[in-house]
């Protein structure tokens, strides 16, 4: 058996991690959805509110999703029409799909938290909900990529944020993710990512 190049499991996970857009039809059980969820949970979040919620997406309604965003995509210019055609796709052919979005929870009761007036703190209160559910996405993603699944974080529908959102039934809010999960239908090989020298700055 080959050595892997990396000194642990999580880091051999950050490293592997792809964004797949193309799935097998095989199903993926309740048990792996739910220790992906809980993966997501434990992200850390501004003052420990977990101001997020996740919607799993199965069957029918996950088809309806994906002729959702087919629909909305006519209304772009065709570089984004082609991107969301693209992501519906992904939908369509995922077996589960989970969307991610933020409660408020932490811009409603921020003031009292942190005893900041409410008109300069919202700026903050609201950065810090999409900082946590960010956290919270790339850990369901890494828990994905872990047991063996393929996913994609669909970036693209945030053009179409509250048309997704009334379709799940949720109310408005500042962060709004859908991400396909399945068994990748082939291999896929990452991006070439910048070197560290473009991206560190030593002081």
């Amino acid at each position: 058996m080959e050595e892997s190049i990396y000194p642990n499991e999580t880091l051999q996970t950050i490293f592997q991690r792809r964004s797949i857009r193309q799935f097998q039809d095989r199903p993926v059980s309740d048990d792996l959805i739910r220790i992906i969820l809980d993966a997501a949970n434990q992200a850390p979040s501004a003052h420990n509110q977990q101001s997020w919620k996740f919607v799993v997406i199965r069957n029918e309604k996950k088809q309806e999703l994906a002729q959702l965003v087919s629909k909305q995509a006519a209304g772009f210019p065709k570089p984004s029409t082609s991107i969301l055609r693209m992501a519906g796709r992904s939908i369509g052919s995922a077996p589960v799909v989970i969307a991610a979005m933020n409660t408020g929870t932490l811009i409603e009761h921020g003031t009292e938290l942190f005893q900041i007036e409410a008109e300069p703190a919202l700026d903050f209160f609201r950065t810090m909900e999409i900082q946590s559910s960010a956290a919270a996405v790339e850990n369901l993603l890494l828990a994905a990529t872990s047991l063996g699944l393929g996913s994609v974080w669909l970036g693209i529908l945030f053009l179409i944020k509250r048309e997704v959102l009334s379709f799940l039934g949720e109310k408005q809010g500042e962060f709004m993710a859908v991400i396909p999960i399945g068994y990748p239908r082939r291999e896929a090989s990452g991006p070439k990512k910048q070197t560290l020298e473009y991206v560190v700055k030593n002081l």
